[in-house]
């Protein structure tokens, strides 16, 4: 290829992707204005149901009105309609802004990082206004805020990944916990699935709290505990090189599972300390906390020598692999389960950035996951007030 061609290559490149933005861009606004749609249409027959104005006939004739004046549009049948009310209501200001106030407030850290790690256009929904005693100020303060979560939130997810998170989750915590994963992560519709499916809200709540109790030097947030790896379809039985071969071959499932600001750096890293070769698990690196992510292998419960093993590779991962301008490398040991006070004692005294968590390769109900946070909180609460 000569120069000319080269050069004309580089220009067709440049205004390929300038195409590719702008359809990207108007995909996006088309789908702004859908779901604002819904979320008005959902709102006006909410009014109408709930003053005993319309009654189910009245939502039919509606559909039916609509269908022979638009019979183009898809969507705006009776159960569709049902379902823009529903999108509605889930949002409302007295159903959901205001215990999402309420939890921007007194919430858990990695909400907190959620938000934080996200655009700066969601900083709005954590500004300055404070709510008074009065109630016409509160009512001001709750419609504010409930403009802002529409604007910034609500019409930024997808309505398939909006009827996901209405089907399978039930508290407002919930609910904007996945608005912002959907919108910070891009996750597609299956994506979604797949972690309302696999309990990925209690996974994480679970982990802050339990990193807030063991681990003072580890972002909240980041990381899960435990870990599900339904995917691998591995015996009960298997050696830590099964456990690693079938991670391999499923990477990109594995890294939809530990987050996609993970980018994989190999597998048996060889790193070099005096006249000795190491072989490490995994080694990733995280873009947001810009740092190697090492996570270490073992099939079988944790016991605290582990932690000795994990923190030499970290220590070497830092002095010869690290870059200057890059934070201290972070450890996870996967185990095939753990006792909570030999986790607890054994963290005790260890200083550096690492996380013993569970993996399992089959589904947890989610009514156990959500019942052990349930367990949690309380016994959280408990302690304060003592």
């Amino acid at each position: 290829m000569n120069s000319f061609e080269k050069k004309n290559n580089n220009d067709f490149a440049q205004i390929t992707l300038l195409i590719e933005e702008a359809r990207n861009r108007a995909f996006q606004r088309v789908n702004e204005e859908l779901v604002l749609l819904y979320f008005k249409v959902g709102g006006m027959v909410s009014e109408k149901v709930s003053n005993g104005i319309w009654g189910s006939g009245t939502v039919d004739e509606l559909a039916r009105y609509i269908a022979s004046r638009l019979p183009e549009l898809t969507g705006f049948n009776k159960r569709g309609l049902y379902r823009m009310k529903q999108f509605y209501e889930s949002y409302s200001v007295e159903e959901f802004v205001s215990p999402m106030a309420t939890l921007l407030e007194k919430t858990f850290d990695g909400m907190n990082a959620i938000v934080s790690a996200l655009p700066t256009q969601f900083e709005i929904l954590k500004s300055n206004d404070k709510k008074v005693s009065a109630l016409p100020t509160q009512l001001s303060y709750l419609n504010k805020l409930h403009d802002r979560f529409v604007t910034a939130i609500l019409i930024q997810t997808s309505w398939t990944n909006h009827m996901e998170i209405l089907s399978q989750t039930k508290s407002p915590e919930e609910k904007f916990f996945y608005l912002l994963y959907c919108i910070k992560e891009k996750w597609t519709m299956r994506e979604l699935r797949r972690q309302l499916n696999t309990g990925f809200f209690e996974r994480t709540m679970l982990s802050s709290t339990n990193l807030s109790l063991m681990q003072k030097n580890l972002p909240a947030n980041f990381f899960k505990d435990p870990y599900i790896f339904e995917f691998l379809n591995l015996p009960d039985v298997h050696s830590e090189k099964d456990l690693e071969k079938a991670l391999i071959l499923n990477l990109q499932k594995f890294i939809l599972e530990i987050g996609k600001g993970f980018t994989y750096m190999g597998n048996q890293y060889r790193i070099q300390v005096g006249k000795k070769d190491y072989n490490t698990d995994l080694l990733f690196y995280h873009r947001d906390l810009q740092c190697l992510v090492l996570f270490e292998l073992k099939i079988r419960e944790f016991e605290p020598e582990f932690l000795g093993k994990l923190n030499f590779y970290l220590e070497a991962l830092d002095r010869d692999v690290k870059r200057p301008h890059e934070n201290p490398s972070i450890g996870v040991l996967l185990c095939k389960g753990k006792d909570t006070e030999v986790v607890e004692y054994a963290m005790a005294r260890n200083t550096s950035p690492a996380m013993i968590a569970d993996y399992e390769t089959k589904l947890i109900p989610k009514n156990i996951l959500a019942t052990k946070l349930h367990q949690l909180v309380e016994q959280l609460s408990k302690e304060n007030i003592e």
